[in-house]
C-alpha cells in the first residue's frame, strides 16, 4: 500500500500524469519527460502541498471560532507558529475514482460534518489532459440542509528545468495584491502592485525575490482566463491559467520549505478566495441545499 493510496495514471500523447487516490492529488505530470509540475514520488507524502486539492478552503485561516448558517466551526490549528489552520481537509482524505479512461479521469469526496467544518458538501474533482495541457474541472455540491460556504484552492509547483528558480521570470497578470499581517491573514487592505515587489504584470526576474503572496485583480484575455507563465534560465516556459471563478493567484517561491526542496519550483495557486475568507466573509462561496458550483484551471508546458 503506497503512502497515497491508488495511484491513476492518464495519458495523452507525450504527456503523462499520475494521480493519486488520497486528496485527489496531482502527484506528477511530465511532458516529453521534461516535468510540468515538481511532483513527489509513489513512496512519498506530499509536503508544503504539493499537488493537493484544498477545500473547504485554500490557504489559512485564523484560530477562533466562526459562524455560519447557525453552526459553530473551530478550526484545528497546523500552522502554530502563526496560529493558522492551513489549506483545509481533503488533502489526507481517500477519494473515490468514478471515471478512468485514457486521457481523463474523475475522483470524488463526500465530506462529512467536523468540528472544523460543520457542513456537508460533495467535491468532484475531474484531470483531464489534451492539447491544450492539462484541465482540472471541480464540482463542488451543497448536500447540507443549509446553505454552506467554501472556498477552494489547488497547489501546484511549477516546474524548472534548471536546478532553482535564480535566472527564472515570472509573468502575472494581476494588478492588485492582498495585503497580509504577520500571521499571513489579510489586513483587510487590497494594494496595487505598480512599481512594488510585487509588479510582474510583464515578465520580471525571480532572482533575489523570496514571494509568499496573494494576487488578485487579475487581467484576463477574451475567454476569461487570466494565465501566468515561468521562463526558466534555460528559456523553457510553464503556463498556469485560471477561469473567472478563480479571482486569486498564490505565488510561493518556497523559501521556508525543507532543505532540498527550497526555490526548485514555484507555486501558482488558483484560489477561488483570500486567506481567511470562511471568517471574514471576503469572496467567500455560498450554495444554498442542493446547489452546485463548478470552476476551471489548466496547466501546460509551453
Amino acid at each position: 500500500m503506497l503512502p497515497t493510496g491508488e495511484q491513476v495514471a492518464i495519458a495523452h500523447g507525450d504527456q503523462r500524469v499520475i494521480i493519486s487516490e488520497v486528496g485527489a492529488t496531482l502527484r506528477t505530470y511530465v511532458k516529453g519527460g521534461v516535468s510540468v509540475v515538481e511532483g513527489f514520488a509513489a513512496d512519498e507524502q506530499a509536503t508544503g502541498g504539493r499537488g493537493q486539492v484544498l477545500f473547504p478552503w485554500p490557504n489559512r485561516i485564523g484560530d477562533g471560532p466562526w459562524e455560519f448558517s447557525g453552526r459553530m466551526a473551530r478550526p484545528l490549528v497546523d500552522d502554530v507558529a502563526h496560529a493558522t489552520a492551513l489549506h483545509g481537509i481533503v488533502r489526507w482524505r481517500p477519494f473515490h475514482v468514478d471515471v478512468f479512461n485514457q486521457n481523463r479521469c474523475v475522483l470524488s469526496y463526500l465530506l462529512h460534518p467536523s468540528p472544523a467544518y460543520p457542513f456537508i458538501a460533495w467535491i468532484e474533482v475531474a484531470y483531464h489532459l489534451g492539447t491544450l495541457g492539462l484541465t482540472v474541472t471541480t464540482t463542488v455540491i451543497n448536500r447540507d440542509d443549509v446553505p454552506i460556504p467554501f472556498g477552494l484552492g489547488f497547489h501546484p509547483y511549477l516546474a524548472v528545468t534548471s536546478p532553482t528558480l535564480e535566472g527564472s521570470c515570472l509573468e502575472l497578470p494581476a494588478n492588485a495584491y492582498v495585503a497580509l499581517n504577520d500571521r499571513k491573514l489579510p489586513t483587510g487592505e487590497i494594494l496595487p502592485v505598480v512599481g512594488g515587489n510585487f509588479d510582474f504584470r510583464t515578465s520580471r526576474s525571480l532572482s533575489g525575490h523570496e514571494i509568499d503572496g496573494t494576487f488578485t485583480e487579475l487581467v484576463r484575455d477574451d475567454s476569461g482566463m487570466a494565465t501566468a507563465t515561468l521562463t526558466d534560465a534555460q528559456g523553457a516556459s510553464v503556463e498556469l491559467s485560471v477561469d473567472r471563478n478563480f479571482p486569486y493567484l498564490q505565488v510561493f517561491t518556497g523559501d521556508t520549505l525543507e532543505q532540498g526542496r527550497r526555490r526548485t519550483a514555484l507555486a501558482v495557486e488558483p484560489m477561488t478566495c483570500p486567506p481567511d475568507a470562511l471568517r471574514s466573509g471576503k469572496d467567500v462561496l455560498v450554495l444554498e441545499p442542493g446547489q452546485r458550483w463548478a470552476g476551471s484551471w489548466r496547466i501546460r508546458r509551453k
